[in-house]
């Protein structure tokens, strides 16, 4: 049934509670793929990719879908054009073909400090590179909050395509990764930052 068909619901009691707040209806579509990190669940709006979420078996998926349909106020569409685009861009990245992601990215699903962090993390720290913590929140003008921008690589909902995984530990140590350490040692070291595991 599409929002069209879909009248005005029945009046409220006189008296009755209010009726929580539903999240105004936003077209949203999800898929998964196979890569060499295991499976990702891919979403997206019609703004743009929404959430990239790691280890995406049945629970993780189950899990993934609801938050979406309560955050979007409604079951998922078949498609919508910028999965095809994320999906066709990240095979070409786990390939080895591609450098820079240019799906367009729709961030909904992250605000304040953490959105700032995320955004001068995607602009700014290129494939094959790395960038410390603290090197992160000096960009944002934040220098004394190295382990807020830890936090904020935790929120992350679009990783691989916003690359938490070139964020690093100043100590020369790779640093925590949500998806992790094993899926940030694979990504770096197919950016090769890191030597490939031998096996």
């Amino acid at each position: 049934m599409t929002n069209a068909e879909h009248g005005p619901g029945p009046a409220a009691a006189p008296g009755a509670a209010p009726e929580a707040v539903r999240p105004a209806r936003r077209d949203w579509a999800w898929t998964r793929i196979g890569t060499p990190i295991g499976p990702l669940l891919l979403a997206a709006t019609r703004e743009g990719l929404v959430q990239v979420a790691f280890h995406a078996g049945e629970r993780v998926t189950r899990r993934a879908l609801t938050r979406l349909e309560d955050t979007f106020g409604g079951p998922p569409l078949p498609e919508i054009p910028h999965l095809a685009t994320a999906t066709a861009e990240l095979a070409r990245y786990f390939s080895g073909e591609l450098r820079t992601f240019t799906v367009p990215l729709d961030w909904s699903l992250s605000g304040g400090f953490n959105a700032r962090v995320l955004h001068a993390l995607a602009a700014g720290v290129p494939y094959g590179s790395v960038v410390g913590y603290q090197d992160l929140a000096d960009r944002v003008g934040e220098p004394g909050a190295a382990r807020a921008v830890g936090a904020a690589m935790g929120s992350n909902p679009l990783p691989v395509v916003v690359p938490c995984h070139r964020v690093v530990a100043s100590d020369g140590g790779i640093g925590g990764f949500g998806g992790g350490l094993e899926t940030k040692r694979l990504l770096l070291a197919l950016e090769g930052v890191l030597p490939a595991p031998l096996f």
